[in-house]
């Protein structure tokens, strides 16, 4: 059984004030030819197939077009999950009239957590499709009062998937959206909830399981072991995904597992690319740079009119800035990975104290984690 594994197309993504969907739609019309010279036996999609909640109807066509040309034209069926950007409920619609046309699209936690299975010449694959979820919400699903973490929620799962199957002796394929530990993120990635805990979930979980597919990370990346992979985004979608190579992942299986596995690059009609130089040695060119561009200017004095100098041949700059000293960079550099490692209660807490000048008191926190997790569980719902 051939299978391609991808995720995070975060179709309708704005970056930088500019939407993304003509370049993600050149990108998806290569991964289509890409698939016809593959032929693969089943596509999995492991969540974030929309960038928000209610995405553009551009992004929306974009997709009824992708996967109608996947599932019907090409008939490969496809087994999808909803990342944290996508709204599950308004992608529930029609999923079991989907389902009969091979179109899986996994929007909530089954109880029973009964999986998709496809044969192939060697017998049955089972394909075990998890969407993000909430450990709340997958505390009421399962009925168990201890959950209060994407860790043990994920290790509730595994663990009655384990229960129900043999793992050891069947080829079992977990499709998943979480935060591994141990992954390398970027900025352009949502933080998950950090309620009662991390938005970590341990690899080890995954061992048993013959290939973990997963959504999230963009940068495409095995996580502890080689059968452990995020497949990363389409697309660069911020400038801290510059030198990722973005790719899709294909794996080949016999009857015992992973036969083989490779990664296939996307090819984009513009990269995102950072440039830094003095405006008129950046000036001093005959060639037209189509990139999305973040230029950063070396000069010292004052510069009229940079960005429309540079706009004649940079058409696509994203973002220009000059060039700080040293010790603003390093202290900026290290503001904003103190942010990026704080949760939700966390910038509250130093936005309180901020303004406060004290602490904020422990039945005030408790009101805003009760808050903060209502806010969440409405926006995955609109």
């Amino acid at each position: 059984m051939r299978i391609v594994h991808t995720a995070d197309w975060h179709l309708g993504k704005i970056v930088h004030n500019t939407y993304m969907t003509e370049d993600q739609e050149h990108v998806l019309q290569q991964f289509l030819e890409e698939l016809k010279e593959i032929k693969p036996d089943v596509m999995i999609l492991a969540g974030d197939l929309y960038d928000r909640a209610i995405p553009p109807k551009e992004a929306v066509e974009l997709l009824s077009r992708m996967l109608t040309t996947i599932v019907y034209d090409m008939n490969i069926p496809i087994l999808a999950i909803t990342g944290n950007h996508d709204s599950a409920e308004r992608m529930d619609f029609g999923t079991q009239l989907l389902r009969r046309n091979r179109l899986f699209i996994q929007t909530k936690l089954n109880p029973d957590l009964e999986p998709v299975i496809v044969e192939d010449e060697h017998g049955p694959v089972y394909f075990h499709l998890v969407p993000y979820m909430e450990p709340a919400e997958v505390r009421k699903i399962l009925q168990k009062d201890d959950i209060t973490s994407h860790q043990e929620a994920m290790a509730e799962i595994v663990g009655q998937i384990q229960s129900k199957y043999d793992l050891e002796n069947e080829r079992h394929i977990f499709v998943g959206h979480a935060f591994l530990a141990g992954g390398m993120d970027s900025e352009s990635e949502e933080r998950l909830t950090m309620i009662g805990g991390t938005p970590y979930v341990e690899a080890e979980l995954f061992k048993p399981f013959t290939y973990t597919a997963l959504g999230h990370l963009h940068q495409p990346q095995k996580v502890k072991y080689d059968h452990i992979r995020y497949s990363g985004s389409i697309f660069k979608y911020s400038f801290s995904e510059v030198n990722h190579k973005k790719s899709f992942t294909v794996l080949d299986l016999d009857e015992k597992g992973i036969d083989t596995l490779e990664q296939k690059p996307y090819r984009m009609q513009r990269d995102l690319i950072r440039i830094e130089g003095y405006l008129n040695e950046l000036l001093d060119t005959e060639e037209v740079c189509e990139d999305y561009c973040h230029i950063t200017l070396l000069d010292d004095g004052e510069i009229m009119d940079p960005i429309g100098k540079l706009r004649k041949w940079y058409p696509n700059i994203l973002k220009l800035e000059r060039k700080m000293t040293g010790t603003q960079n390093l202290h900026e550099l290290k503001r904003v990975k103190e942010r990026q490692q704080m949760s939700h209660i966390e910038l509250f807490s130093s936005f309180y104290e901020n303004m406060k000048g004290e602490p904020l008191p422990e039945n005030r926190k408790k009101i805003m984690e009760n808050i903060v997790q209502k806010v969440v569980e409405e926006e995955r719902g609109r």
